[in-house]
């Protein structure tokens, strides 16, 4: 695996507030959502030209729970028009060709702090002074 490699990934928040970094290689995309997001049928919601919110097709016809965070992370880039259920895999946006691009290391950090502070309401520790 390539250094490249080894920094592809996605970030997936559950409805029960918990969070998970995942790798994400250049190819076999469908079958790590389907894995994620424990579903058979994934649709993509632009959030940013940044940041793509995989989701459940099915997930409001099933009764899947609310995803507090992904809809909060949807309502600070556009006006909510739905709450999002089930678990989604947030994702970088797309290339030239099309193709779903990886999170960064700094919009990894900066969804995983917003998760924690605007979710979870965890308070993010400071450096220490002296």
């Amino acid at each position: 695996m390539t250094t490249e490699q080894k920094n592809n990934h996605a970030l997936i928040l559950r409805t029960n507030g918990e969070f998970e970094i995942i790798d994400w290689p250049t190819n076999g995309h469908l079958e790590i959502l389907y894995r994620a997001i424990e579903c058979d049928h994934v649709d993509a919601v632009t959030i940013s030209p940044n940041l793509t919110m995989w989701i459940d097709d099915d997930g409001l016809n099933t009764g899947a729970p609310i995803n507090r965070a992904a809809t909060i992370l949807y309502a600070l880039h556009k006006e909510p028009h739905q709450h999002y259920v089930g678990n989604v895999v947030i994702t970088g946006g797309a290339d030239h060709r099309g193709d779903t691009l990886a999170l960064t290391k700094d919009e990894i950090a900066a969804l995983v702090e917003f998760h924690l502070t605007f979710t979870c309401g965890a308070p993010i520790p400071t450096q220490r002074t002296k």
